[in-house]
């Protein structure tokens, strides 16, 4: 009953997390744009199942790591911006989809679940998520299982919408100069994340 009763407000805090701009929403509107709904499904669920992964792990004791060893924390933000300027560069410099080669590919499944562990965003969402809404009664594995997976059905339509932004972004899109601009522009935006990481 104790888990039913979190429901509601932790609904509430996922959607106005999930459904805000951060590093996951401007990659997956990129990647709608670049490569359409259908070919981001992957790097969608793939954050999905890493913050469901990262969620429970937290609830089930990894959160003390930060607590423990505060180093840990600084070297997750440097790795994690790192990667995050690699991706961002990936974008920024992806050719434009109709007149680029064949090598260009959206991020897959696990590239964007082990993002998760270095992702700053979620690490916040999973701390803040069990700190405040997981049950104190009940069976803890179960209860923090439960709670991390409705969390995650909360946020499946809030990133869904910036994959389908981005893909109707793609279909306004003209030339080559225009598909520059946007990836340099996605690629950018990606990249302004990192201040918040390091800030």
């Amino acid at each position: 009953m104790d888990t039913l009763a979190a429901f509601g407000p932790a609904s509430l805090f996922m959607i106005s997390m999930t459904i805000t701009p951060g590093p996951n929403n401007v990659m997956l509107t990129a990647s709608g744009a670049n490569y359409g709904f259908r070919r981001t499904l992957p790097h969608l669920l793939g954050i999905m199942g890493g913050c469901f992964v990262l969620f429970s792990a937290i609830a089930l004791g990894l959160g003390m790591v930060f607590e423990r060893f505060p180093l840990v924390q600084t070297l997750l933000r440097v790795a994690g911006s790192l990667y995050l300027l690699y991706l961002a560069w990936g974008i920024a410099t992806a050719p434009p989809p109709r007149f680029g080669d064949a090598e260009g590919r959206p991020q897959s499944f696990w590239q964007a679940a082990a993002f998760q562990f270095a992702n700053p965003k979620a690490w916040v969402m999973g701390l803040t998520l069990m700190a405040s809404f997981l049950p104190e009664g009940g069976n803890t594995v179960v209860n923090a299982l439960v709670l991390a997976g409705f969390a995650e059905l909360v946020a499946l339509p809030c990133i869904s919408m910036w994959a389908g932004f981005g893909m109707a972004i793609g279909r306004w899109l003209k030339g080559p100069r225009a598909w520059r601009v946007f990836n340099g522009s996605m690629g950018a935006l990606t990249a302004a994340c990192v201040i918040f990481i390091l800030g």
